[in-house]
């Protein structure tokens, strides 16, 4: 059960970039990001956000294999309730608070957001008390303190890795920008699968990225960087996909 809380907890797993990126992040660390940023829009204190695809929209095929579950590539929505102001006019906070949005999701994620659903709940007199951490609980649900892993070991109840895998692991957390391996799918925060007919080979790394860095871009480098590391045989060709599951000081 508690594992399970903790899967529910991260929310969809989006898909950053394009088709050929190779990368998701979940939701849960995606909305966290676009907090910080709405709340330097004045008057205006989010009480929850989703992230997802655009219905009926076209969606692209990987070019890698995805994690189980995750959202194809292709355009995301971003809904969002909101209080604002007395003294702002509430298209006007919209229209700010959608900006911020739309390029926070762009410039600071890698996120193909194309459009964001406000909804104004209430307003309010005189400034919005900080609420960016507080808030946070209320966008998508949280796992457990138990459940979070957090923890510096790879995964609860897990021997750390050994072998080549445990190589490719070393690999991925030398990379600039990976604030450290993580498991909240279970197993271990690396993955390597192999396919006979035809030969391939898969790698599988889940992350957190360090607060600051472009999500999308260390996940480039982290992909670079194992398919270089575990391409010991060129006639067996390597694919890697990465999932951020967070963001970390």
């Amino acid at each position: 059960m508690q594992s399970v809380r903790g899967r529910l907890g991260l929310g969809r797993l989006l898909p950053l970039g394009g088709p050929d990126d190779g990368t998701w992040i979940t939701e849960r660390a995606a909305v966290r990001a676009l907090l910080s940023k709405a709340a330097g829009v004045p008057g205006v204190r989010l009480e929850n956000m989703r992230i997802g695809p655009v219905p009926h929209e076209p969606v692209l095929e990987s070019a890698v294999r995805p994690p189980a579950g995750a959202l194809p590539p292709g355009p995301l929505r971003i809904e969002a309730a909101f209080t604002g102001s007395v003294t702002t006019p509430v298209p006007q906070a919209a229209g700010q608070l959608r900006t911020t949005l739309l390029e926070a999701a762009d410039e600071e994620l890698g996120l193909s957001a194309v459009t964001v659903d406000l909804r104004a709940t209430d307003l309010h007199e005189g400034p919005v008390a900080d609420g960016g951490p507080q808030a946070a609980e209320n966008v998508v649900p949280l796992p457990s303190q138990e459940a979070s892993t957090r923890s510096p070991a790879p995964a609860a109840g897990t021997e750390p890795l050994r072998g080549p895998v445990g190589e490719l692991a070393d690999v991925a957390s030398a990379v600039p920008g990976v604030a450290r391996l993580t498991a909240p799918l279970g197993g271990h925060p690396v993955r390597v699968t192999h396919q006979d007919d035809p030969p391939a080979r898969h790698v599988q790394i889940q992350l957190a990225v360090v607060t600051g860095r472009r999500p999308l871009e260390v996940a480039r480098a982290v992909r670079d960087a194992v398919t270089t590391a575990a391409t010991s045989d060129v006639r067996i060709p390597t694919t890697a996909a990465v999932l951020i599951t967070d963001t970390e000081a």
